[in-house]
């Protein structure tokens, strides 16, 4: 698990001297295939993000929302994965990149049905904002939680 900061951004400051701006705090972490054991690490590291942030309290949604980006990622893919979470004056982002192509959509489960296919339903009613963005060779899912929310 890492937990640290992303590289700060220049700015122009008053005057027009630059100014550093300070780095976001950031989660980043290579999933192992397969591995289950990820996803409460995950929620764990997520969880001790949050409160660094001074955003103890506001973890439920948040923890809940990436231990489903993280189990759909290992369970329908066969590589591994990437979980990026970074902390702004804005909210929280979370991404699990993997490394297949197929984008995922969320599927309103019949009444019934067994547990799978409610992962990206969560998603898509609790997070401010969510979606596919798709890279090279594969793609991330990612959503958001302003500051309120996370």
């Amino acid at each position: 698990m890492t937990v640290g900061a992303s590289s700060g951004e220049t700015v122009e400051g008053e005057a027009g001297g630059v100014a550093e701006r300070k780095p976001a705090p950031q989660l980043r972490r290579r999933l192992g295939r397969a591995d289950l054991r990820a996803v409460p690490e995950a929620r764990r590291a997520l969880r001790e993000l949050l409160r660094h942030w001074g955003r103890p309290d506001t973890s439920e949604v948040a923890e809940l929302l990436t231990s489903e980006l993280v189990t759909n990622a290992l369970v329908h893919t066969d590589d591994d994965a990437i979980l990026t979470a970074t902390v702004s004056s804005h909210g929280l982002r979370v991404e699990v990149r993997d490394f297949v192509a197929r984008t995922p959509r969320p599927r309103v489960p019949v009444a019934g049905e067994d547990t799978h296919g409610r992962g990206l339903v969560l998603v898509q009613s609790l997070a401010d904002a969510w979606g596919v963005l798709p890279h090279k060779k594969g793609k991330s899912v990612w959503f958001e939680l302003g500051a309120q929310a996370a």
